[in-house]
């Protein structure tokens, strides 16, 4: 929980704030998507100039959310105030970035958060950076429209995958009520986020379940560019495949390796069991997330990388 004196602060800096920049990290998900919107409409509906920038761009999954359009990939003209939403690390915002200097406010909710604003709102018990914004925003002055509420929920929806996350609680339960009280269809947006894939994704899904593997305790699948272009899948993440990977009983982890065209590879770690904390691994690649879940971005071509990172999770995961 949140000190009072930080919650104050925050809210002193948005009703200050008149041209905001708000930004969250590469390769977006619905957290990273919800949070932006949710906080950037807010701000808007509240009279300021905001700037809503994910260099990715907003994925085909999350682009029926009211707002969505707004979304720009770089940012432009100047800016008061510089936010940045469910990004562990101030890399994660992409390049374009790097001379921006640090952030006013970090809102995050990664256990690996390097605090790297000037004011850092960090929750690590809450399931989502969009449960963060759900319960200051109102406490903060602004007023949570059945938008706000929609993109909001879509990130509690997606960071739980749908509810089955171990750190579900009442809590966030009822969060989600909350919103759901604005008039929002969860579950329209539950199937929109979670289940419905595009006809590319589930080919691109294909080739990643036919190169699966499992050995000591961990299974993992590969998705090479090979596979991406063969599949018609535009983008460069794993299409949510992790989720599937995560469901195979009778291990404790569950990877995925997915080849970037910048000569790194993509790795996403669950925990398939109670107890297993898959953070600190990647964090050893200078990734971050959570106990559960957590990413890594790694420079080396594929036949390099994953060896390394197999290895390497058995060793610290005692596997």
């Amino acid at each position: 929980m949140l000190e009072t004196r930080l919650l104050d602060e925050a809210r002193f800096r948005l009703v200050q704030a008149q041209r905001v920049l708000v930004v969250s990290h590469i390769r977006p998900d619905g957290d990273a998507v919800g949070s932006l919107l949710g906080l950037g409409l807010a701000l808007e509906a509240a009279g300021k100039q905001v700037q809503m920038v994910l260099v990715d761009g907003v994925p085909s999954s999350f682009r029926h959310l009211d707002g969505s359009e707004l979304i720009v990939k770089e940012p432009a003209g100047e800016h008061d105030t510089f936010i940045t939403v469910d990004c562990a690390d101030f890399k994660r915002t992409g390049k374009i970035f790097e001379n921006f200097g640090q952030p006013d406010i970090n809102i995050d909710h990664h256990k690996t958060n390097e605090k790297f604003g000037k004011l850092n709102l960090i929750e690590a018990e809450e399931v989502a950076t969009a449960a963060i914004l759900t319960n200051h925003l109102p406490e903060w002055g602004f007023t949570i429209t059945k938008p706000i509420a929609a993109a909001l929920l879509t990130g509690i929806i997606t960071d739980t995958l749908g509810f089955r996350t171990a750190n579900t609680t009442p809590e966030s339960l009822r969060q989600c009520a909350t919103l759901m009280e604005t008039g929002v269809d969860m579950p329209d947006l539950y199937m929109r986020s979670l289940v419905r894939k595009s006809f590319p994704a589930a080919k691109y899904w294909g080739a990643g379940l036919a190169s699966m593997e499992h050995e000591n305790g961990i299974v993992w699948g590969t998705l090479t560019l090979d596979d991406r272009k063969r599949s018609g899948y535009s983008g460069n993440d794993d299409a949510d495949l992790i989720n599937m990977i995560s469901a195979i009983d009778g291990n404790k982890v569950g990877m995925i390796f997915v080849q970037q065209s910048d000569n790194h590879v993509k790795i996403s770690w669950r925990a398939l069991e109670p107890g297993v904390d898959v953070s600190q691994v990647a964090k050893h690649f200078k990734g971050g997330g959570h106990a559960a879940a957590a990413g890594a971005d790694i420079p080396g071509t594929l036949g390099e990388i994953q060896p390394l990172v197999l290895t390497k999770t058995r060793d610290m995961l005692g596997l």
